[in-house]
């Protein structure tokens, strides 16, 4: 019975890290619905389906993709810049 306290302490911050390597993309169209005029009136009978571009929607998708990031300080012309 000891060893399993030992293996978690080993696996508990590996799934952290795991868990930091992971980023949310946020996704809201309220917005991009409320500007669209066509969006401003309900259906007219209750069931009638809504269109898909006034259809709101909030969301968060994880993602483990990386996003890289210039940090050299490089300009277009090769200068560096400091």
């Amino acid at each position: 019975m000891s060893l399993l306290p030992a293996r978690l302490s080993l696996l508990a911050p590996l799934l952290l890290l795991g868990a930091c390597a992971s980023s949310p993309d946020y996704l809201d169209t309220n917005a991009a619905v409320d500007a669209r005029p066509e969006c401003t009136s309900q259906p007219d009978r209750p069931g009638e389906p809504v269109p898909s571009w006034c259809e709101r929607k909030q969301e968060v998708r994880w993602s483990d993709k990386e996003d890289k990031i210039d940090l050299k300080g490089k300009d277009d012309k090769g200068d560096d810049r400091r």
